[in-house]
């Protein structure tokens, strides 16, 4: 069976990039890919980043891999800025996961050849010391997490690194093989991800509220320097997030309660495959 190989670099945090790899092969069954993961926790700074990816590059010496993917925030950062350098520099096709503010840098991007996955809703947190601790820290993310699954959001994001792990089954890999997407909550309104309606635009208010999360967070970290304002607005932000869980958790039982879940597994030899009904076997 031929082996597609990854190696993923994850410095910083985003929801997506926390679980990129793992979307891949969630029964850690399949049998067509192998992946090594390099990364620098919460850290994204230049001298970090910069580290990470030579420890990528010189795994890949040995490794060979057919695609390397860089996730973590806001691709226009100094840190961020420098993997995308390095990569473009590397010879091997990269994708750069990130978040809103990759936007600034989407035509610089395409221009070094890097492919890019930027999730709108996967937002910032309120990164105050008066208010973030790290169960804070931990319950929002477990919330966003939420939001970016039940929504289907990482379906959008597996479904793009299938198709270029079977790209890489077929042969090598080109530039116009690599994903370069956008995704908000529009993304919904062109895929059939939910049957019922009201399931689909709770979904779509999840990724609206969440979306905007990101604009409270840097008001609140960034923007507001008095203390009596940036910890209410910070805290506004992580109540935002908690509704737009609650709403994208209303979605799924919506779906459940119809018996029309979309499931897609990985069969091991890693087609996708696909049920809605809960005792059908996936096909």
């Amino acid at each position: 069976m031929t082996v597609a190989r990854a190696i993923f670099i994850k410095c910083g945090n985003l929801g997506t990039s926390m679980m990129m790899d793992m979307l891949l092969d969630e029964r850690a069954d399949r049998e067509d890919v192998e992946f090594r993961v390099v990364g620098t926790s919460v850290k994204m700074d230049p001298e970090c980043v910069e580290a990470a990816v030579e420890t990528a590059l010189d795994i890949a010496d040995d490794f060979e891999p057919d695609f390397v993917v860089y996730g973590g925030p806001n691709p226009a950062a100094p840190g961020p800025s420098k993997a995308r350098e390095m990569l473009a520099d590397s010879g091997y096709p990269a994708v750069i996961i990130g978040d809103a503010p990759g936007l600034k840098v989407k035509d610089e991007m395409e221009e070094q050849g890097l492919g890019y996955i930027l999730v709108k809703p996967d937002a910032m947190l309120g990164a105050r010391r008066e208010f973030l601790d790290p169960v804070e820290m931990a319950i929002y993310n477990a919330d966003l997490m939420k939001v970016l699954a039940a929504t289907g959001v990482f379906r959008v994001v597996q479904e793009a690194f299938d198709e270029l792990i079977e790209k890489a089954k077929e042969g090598e890999i080109s530039e116009d093989d690599l994903p370069r997407l956008v995704i908000s909550r529009n993304t919904l309104l062109e895929r059939e991800e939910f049957e019922n309606p009201y399931a689909m635009v709770k979904a779509m208010a999840a990724l609206e509220i969440a979306e905007n999360v990101a604009d409270v967070s840097v008001e609140g970290c960034f923007v507001e320097q008095d203390k009596e304002r940036y910890v209410p607005i910070v805290a506004s932000a992580h109540e935002m997030m908690r509704k737009a869980a609650e709403l994208a958790d209303e979605a799924r039982e919506l779906e459940k309660s119809n018996d029309a879940v979309l499931r897609t597994p990985h069969a091991p030899d890693g087609k996708i495959l696909s049920k809605r009904k809960f005792m059908e076997d996936p096909e």
